[in-house]
């Protein structure tokens, strides 16, 4: 299998076994593996593609994991963003690969999230003499051009979210975001934000799902011999809705609309990876055109380590559509990314200033003057002005406590000052009465 560089969008092919229904049609098998075992797909004998990995359907779901998704975690852990993204046809195995229709058992058959999020807290418990983190998780759902938040509590219809960008980075305010400890808490909560997920029978898939599903795990790491360095990470997983043949699935009424909206971000997202990959980078590329490829920014020419799970029937009933994934494809392998570790600046002022006010409160208790290393840190922190908001709406988890702890170490300064300008008054006037105790004694 080739090998990958992390500022390219690498790509995986995953080849499914004939299902039932193609078997019942009498399908013959159109999409097979290189021979050598190159990274190579043929369809019809005829027409090849070579990718980063090729699966089919020898491999596991653990071969898929262990091979392209594993090594990402580590660099997910020391703040990059990583996302992971399944594109396919309807019932080409997307859900089944990342897993969100994940059963709470951690066997063969669970797919890339639930091993993924095995992973970064077992490695988060290896780490945490070094590092201390706290993890999020969201989840989302794009219904109808409308995004739905699936850890809401309210009704579905006043569970809508929107899409704002605010310093070149894609945000969501009011989404849910739940603080979670382990594997299991996160397992849990995908579970049921994943039963609220818009899924529907069609002649393609008795499954299907109705929807684009993004869930998010963002992770802020404190190193804890500098509590400067804070890094905060994001880890999308992106389930696709399928791409539709309406001869095909045989749909009608909301399931005909459905697939309309589907094919229409589908679509979008093809435009955007067709104008990143013809490599005009500096030209106008339509992240606009939906609300799936302005949320999907990020992970495509964007700030991520990003890798495209391409899922595919092997079916000659279904080559046409095949091709039309494994262009899109191998277009994407031409898209180049520019992942940096994402340092988070207002994260480590914070940990700053409280720095600063455990420093106050011990020289406020011995009543001495506020030290020099103190002062500098005061200049260093920017007391002198406050930050305005938008300054801070990027990071808005720690934007609450940076005022708070703000306001804290203006009022403990403020103490000090009251406190050195009574000690200045005291000593002045000491003095005054030791100098006409004097003079009263020369005077004798």
């Amino acid at each position: 299998m080739s090998s990958e560089d992390s500022s390219s969008v690498a790509v995986a092919l995953r080849v499914r076994p004939l299902v039932q229904s193609e078997l019942d049609r009498g399908c013959r098998i159109a999409v097979e593996r290189s021979a050598d075992g190159a990274p190579q797909v043929r369809v019809n004998r005829n027409e090849s593609y070579t990718y980063n990995h090729v699966f089919d359907i020898n491999d596991t779901q653990k071969d898929l994991f262990e091979t392209c998704v594993r090594d990402k975690m580590k660099k997910l852990l020391h703040g990059y963003n990583v996302t992971i993204l399944a594109y396919g046809q309807t019932g080409s195995g997307k859900t089944y690969t990342m897993g969100t229709a994940f059963n709470g058992v951690l066997d063969d058959h669970a797919g890339v999230i639930p091993r993924a999020v095995h992973d970064i807290f077992q490695a988060i418990a290896e780490m945490r003499e070094d590092f201390r983190f706290a993890v999020t998780c969201s989840y989302v759902e794009l219904y109808q051009e409308q995004f739905y938040d699936l850890f809401s509590s309210q009704k579905r219809e006043k569970a809508t979210v929107d899409i704002r960008e605010v310093q070149n980075r894609v945000v969501m305010p009011g989404l849910t975001e739940l603080a979670v400890n382990s594997a299991q808490e996160v397992t849990d909560h995908l579970m049921r934000g994943s039963a609220g997920r818009a899924v529907a029978a069609t002649a393609m898939n008795e499954t299907s799902s109705r929807s684009h599903a993004i869930f998010t795990l963002t992770l802020v790491a404190t190193k804890l011999d500098s509590k400067q360095a804070v890094t905060t990470s994001r880890f999308n997983l992106v389930d696709l809705a399928g791409s539709e043949r309406c001869s095909k699935t045989l749909a009608s009424g909301d399931r005909f609309k459905e697939g309309v909206n589907i094919n229409k971000g589908l679509l979008a997202l093809g435009n955007v990876i067709n104008a990143l990959g013809s490599g005009q980078t500096a030209g106008y590329i339509p992240y606009r055109q939906s609300k799936l490829t302005r949320l999907l920014q990020d992970s495509l020419g964007g700030n991520s380590i990003t890798l495209m799970i391409a899922c595919v029937s092997p079916a000659d009933y279904n080559v046409a559509e095949t091709l039309s994934t494994l262009r899109y494809a191998d277009r994407a392998l031409q898209i180049k990314n520019k992942p940096v570790v994402n340092l988070d600046p207002h994260a480590a002022e914070v940990n700053m200033l409280k720095d600063i006010i455990q420093k106050l409160r011990v020289e406020l208790l011995a009543g001495g003057k506020m030290s020099s290393s103190i002062t500098s840190a005061v200049g260093a922190a920017g007391l002198g002005a406050i930050p305005c908001e938008e300054s801070l709406a990027g990071s808005m988890a720690n934007a609450a406590e940076y005022q708070r702890v703000k306001e804290q170490v203006r009022t403990l300064l403020d103490r000090n000052r009251k406190l050195q300008q009574e000690l200045h008054q005291s000593l002045a006037d000491l003095a005054e009465k030791e100098m006409r105790a004097h003079i009263a004694e020369q005077a004798h």
